[in-house]
């Protein structure tokens, strides 16, 4: 899921830093940041807490980033749609 990397990247860690404090490989971790396996709850609250964010808005359910008392979270790095040359939308990561 990109919300993770980029929240992860806003925060300036490492996959590798991550995956210590959940418990597992970095190479587990990773797989979670590409989509190809469920993250559990208990990880979810982990990270909420690490990051100061809402679970809802690391798992997607939300597009609107609340901090864990409910104050608007500011996000560094979004995914912007853009419309390329052939009509096709692309998301592309903007860093501020």
């Amino acid at each position: 899921m990109n919300r993770l990397k980029d929240i992860r990247e806003d925060n300036e860690k490492l996959q590798s830093e991550i995956a210590k404090y959940l418990g597992i490989s970095q190479q587990y971790y990773s797989r979670y940041e590409l989509n190809e396996i469920d993250m559990p709850i208990r990880h979810y609250k982990k990270l909420a807490v690490l990051y100061n964010v809402s679970i809802d808005y690391l798992c997607g359910l939300t597009n609107s980033p609340r901090t864990i008392s409910g104050e608007k979270y500011t996000v560094k790095n979004t995914a912007k749609n853009i419309t390329n040359i052939n009509g096709g939308n692309v998301k592309i990561n903007i860093k501020n």
